[in-house]
């Protein structure tokens, strides 16, 4: 069984509709998510609150030095997330994070109006 998870990172008071909008885009009609995971925080803001709402699925957080230890699996590390959180991405980093040790990103991050979000897979049955 594959374990997929979903990245979401926001800019403050992003639009709940930008975010929804991103994730239709980036998954089309595959809804096969275990998770939502973002940094600690940001599972508060209604852009992330309301897409988790809307398709009943968990959110995890994780502090910024947790998801700077996935730096160097990241595809678009920026040093402006950095200065601004303490590590260099949030929704590719947290995705793999959740995802666990084997992930893989299956979608960079996309970005769309102040919101990003990107997806991760690792194959359960090889943990």
């Amino acid at each position: 069984m594959v374990k997929r998870v979903l990245g979401l990172g926001c800019r403050k008071g992003a639009s709940p509709e930008a975010m929804r909008q991103l994730v239709e885009t980036i998954l089309g009609g595959d809804k096969a998510i275990s998770l939502i995971a973002t940094i600690d925080g940001k599972e508060q803001e209604p852009a992330i609150a309301t897409l988790a709402a809307a398709l009943s699925i968990p959110v995890i957080t994780f502090n910024a030095a947790r998801l700077e230890q996935e730096t160097p699996r990241l595809a678009n590390p920026s040093e402006v997330v950095f200065r601004e959180t303490g590590c260099h991405g949030v929704a590719e980093s947290s995705a793999l994070a959740a995802a666990g040790e084997g992930a893989r990103l299956i979608l960079e991050k996309q970005v769309f109006e102040g919101c990003t979000a990107a997806l991760a897979a690792a194959d359960d049955e090889a943990h």
